[in-house]
């Protein structure tokens, strides 16, 4: 479990795949005293285990799913990646609950200004967009952020000048591809009421299930 608060932004040292599955190596831009093999971490907000552990650095399986469904696979050696330790018990819960399991993969659109923030602009898959409500949470490339608007075909998100420059954020280009983590609130939502292709979980919706409070 993660809070989508970045710690740091590493480097990718090199992606091994071995048929459907792989390696990634990083070095971390981040304390790693309290890393262990076995440990997870967060790589652009996909759960990944340690495997090994060198100075500067860690070395993590990429399993097949990861590979499918997250862009792992796309990065190469020298691209930046945003970085969180998992959460303990003494870890501020700064952000919200992430899990690490991507949804899927979105795609930046375009950027824009609203006073001192960023807006940017994501297209995303129809299945992840009815999980996703206006004032929810989503992580991004697994940064916790708040939905400002959504439509049919992906959101929109308020970045202030910290987040940008302390994640990855801030070098993202149109076109630019970014994984997608809806909130895990949305998730039991649509489970459990039933509302699987009936149409988006709205924030009306869950303003009458009890889900805000005004």
């Amino acid at each position: 479990m993660f809070t989508g608060i970045v710690e740091g932004i590493g480097k990718v040292k090199s992606v091994e795949k071995s048929g459907v599955s792989g390696k990634i190596s990083v070095t971390a831009g981040m304390e790693l005293a309290s890393l262990r093999i076995g440990d997870s971490v967060a790589v652009n907000g996909a759960c990944l285990t340690v495997i090994e552990l060198s100075g500067d650095g860690f070395t993590a399986d990429v399993s097949e799913e990861s590979f499918r469904l997250t862009t792992l696979g796309e990065l190469r050696a020298g691209d930046p990646v945003n970085l969180e330790l998992s959460l303990t018990p003494t870890k501020p819960m700064g952000g919200h609950m992430v899990t690490g399991h991507v949804d899927g993969v979105g795609r930046l659109v375009k950027r824009g200004r609203s006073g001192a923030c960023e807006v940017l602009d994501f297209s995303a898959p129809k299945e992840l967009m009815r999980q996703t409500v206006k004032k929810g949470s989503i992580a991004v490339d697994g940064i916790s952020l708040t939905v400002a608007e959504i439509s049919e075909s992906g959101f929109s998100v308020a970045v202030i000048p910290h987040t940008l420059k302390s994640t990855t954020l801030g070098s993202k280009r149109d076109g630019d591809q970014v994984n997608i983590e809806t909130d895990i609130i949305g998730k039991y939502v649509e489970k459990f009421l039933g509302v699987r292709g009936k149409g988006n979980v709205t924030e009306g919706f869950l303003a009458e299930h009890g889900f805000f409070n005004n």
